[in-house]
């Protein structure tokens, strides 16, 4: 089978604990082979009527000593064949969230988180129970059958035991036909799964929007089918998983009825006694689980082939950004410049004719409609994306020559869509590093202005905010994931958008605090509320990926274009709303 081959890099990295697990599983076979000769020694002692106690005492003793004996090998190869395949589930899931993490967003786009998480979970498991309870069964049937076989030729009949094992030829080749539809129709059933999983992940996380738009009916219909698509696939899969088990019996039963049928005619002949029909009977009953696992064997290296292909299909994806940093090159904020030709994403021109350039320690406003190319320009700097035509300098440096993480450590960036862990508040804030006081906890929830909600909340910072902050405030999640970012110190401040959903006196109060706090260190604020930016040193106005007017705030007011126009009528629904 081909997932041999493909996890014979784990095979080799845990071969200790298969070798002693394969030996103890090896030697349980042997002694299996004990019970049955005993047996039938029995048999043919009481036949002719010299059985002892004596004899029955000692044989029953070597029965004691066998099962004994194999009670503890068997828990042995348990231990160290099955601990071993969940070592490779922990390595596989740990390559995958690793991978995940390396990716850039145009991974996320082609792959739902459903999907993401079908294969951590379903694939990994189908995976784990190839390198477990396959490697065991492989180990067992072949050593079970050889040793078997063995012992029926050798030890009583070579010409009845042919006979027996006739049938066997027949059922390797239906097994592999069965097989191959059994492949196809589990690979559907894990896509279809996939797919569920995107549901109904989608689904919990929007169920406030689903509920509001008054679509639960319609989304309950939506995932009835696909729940029923899942269905039918599994069902389909179950049907030929299920067709295993009886094809192995058909044939097994032809085995006992032809065994049957010659073995009374060579007892009829005098080639062999009633006992030893019994032993090859018994021993014919223990070839029944090697038949049966050869099944179940194939069906279950079908299955973890499957999901390995959907693993490592993973695993190949690369990420659209690539490490291309100067050996050396230590990442240091300094002067940022922007000097891009154009950038398109998805074959469409998203910026064009991007120049301009900021001390350290002055900000920067970024403002302009929806869809201008606002936050394309914060993941540039980010490198979520790649400059193609044209480059980002920092300290005189193409970002691209410095280490990803070494540039990152450098950025603190809030974005528009605050991702929040179902932790306390404490933990949110302090998610780069746990070492933080709580001192320096309640000190940057000053600075955005959270402190006094915190403290009306029954457990302070150690409240728990549920998934994704489901039970605070739009202004609340903006406030925690700034105070998450302010409390790494960074030399670069990135805040997309950041401000929108709290009122403009707490936004005021904020930026003041950000002023005295951020002396010295660059700060890039995009906003859609001009207010935000009125005290940055410079201000581009962005539409159609392209700048149209940069400047102070009063040089911009001078230019009487699209950001006077804004602001005049910003300020003047600002004036309505406090004369109401």
């Amino acid at each position: 089978m081909n997932i041999i081959r493909k996890i014979g890099w784990f095979l080799k990295l845990e071969k200790k604990r298969y070798i002693v697990g394969i030996l103890a599983l090896s030697l349980v076979s042997v002694f299996n082979l004990i019970p049955p000769r005993v047996i039938g020694n029995v048999v043919d002692n009481i036949a002719s009527g010299e059985l002892t106690n004596k004899y029955l005492f000692i044989n029953l003793a070597y029965l004691v000593l066998a099962a004994l004996i194999m009670y503890g090998l068997r828990y042995v190869w348990r231990v160290y064949i099955f601990g071993a395949a969940y070592n490779l589930g922990r390595l596989l899931r740990f390559r995958l969230f690793q991978h995940f993490t390396k990716m850039s967003p145009s991974f996320y786009q082609k792959y739902r988180t459903g999907d993401l998480m079908a294969h951590a979970t379903n694939d990994i498991n189908s995976v784990v129970m190839v390198a477990g309870g396959g490697v065991m069964s492989a180990v067992d049937a072949s050593i079970t059958a050889l040793v078997t076989l063995g012992t029926m030729v050798l030890l009583i009949s070579p010409k009845l035991s042919f006979i027996a094992i006739l049938p066997l030829p027949f059922m390797a080749y239906a097994v592999n036909k069965l097989g191959d539809k059994n492949y196809e129709s589990f690979k559907e059933a894990q896509e279809s799964f996939s797919d569920l999983n995107s549901k109904v992940q989608e689904n919990a996380s929007g169920v406030r929007v689903t509920k509001s738009f008054g679509y639960g009916n319609d989304e309950i219909e939506s995932f009835k089918e696909i729940n029923k698509k899942v269905f039918i696939k599994n069902i389909t899969a179950s049907k030929y998983n299920a067709l295993f088990n009886p094809m192995v019996l058909v044939f097994i039963g032809l085995s006992y009825t032809l065994t049957l049928i010659f073995g009374g005619i060579f007892i009829s002949n005098g080639e062999m006694t009633v006992g030893e029909l019994v032993t090859f009977v018994t021993y014919l009953d223990m070839l029944v689980w090697p038949l049966q696992a050869i099944g179940w064997l194939y069906n279950i290296g079908q299955r973890g082939d499957v999901s390995y292909e959907r693993i490592e299909r993973l695993l190949a994806e690369e990420s659209s950004v690539k490490e291309t940093a100067k050996e050396g090159l230590v990442a240091v904020n300094g002067r940022l410049e922007y000097n891009i030709s154009n950038f398109s994403y998805l074959d469409k021109s998203v910026l064009s004719e991007i120049k301009f350039s900021i001390e350290q320690g002055n900000t920067l406003g970024i403002v302009g409609v929806t869809g201008s190319g606002k936050t394309t320009l914060l993941k540039l700097l980010l490198r979520e994306y790649d400059v193609v035509d044209g480059e980002i300098l920092l300290n005189g440096e193409n970002i691209k020559n410095y280490k990803l993480k070494d540039l990152r450590s450098l950025i603190g960036y809030v974005p528009q869509d605050q991702v929040l862990f179902a932790m306390s508040i404490k933990e949110n804030i302090r998610f780069a590093d746990p070492a933080y006081s709580d001192e320096r906890v309640e000190e940057v929830t000053k600075l955005c202005g959270l402190y006094n909600d915190i403290k009306s909340m029954p457990d302070g910072i150690d409240t728990i905010i549920g998934e994704r902050g489901v039970s605070l405030s739009g202004g609340q999640k903006q406030r925690i994931a700034m105070s998450r970012a302010l409390i790494m110190n960074p030399d670069i401040l990135i805040l997309d958008d950041s401000l929108s959903a709290v009122d403009a006196k707490t936004e005021n109060i904020i930026l003041e605090n950000l002023k005295e706090e951020r002396k010295g260190k660059t700060t890039i604020i995009t906003a859609h509320r001009l207010s935000a930016i009125v005290h940055a040193d410079l201000i581009i106005v962005m539409d159609n990926g392209k700048i149209i007017e940069r400047g102070t705030h009063d040089e911009l007011l001078a230019q009487d274009g699209w950001y006077k126009e804004t602001y005049s009528n910003q300020q003047l629904e600002e004036k309505l709303k406090g004369g109401e």
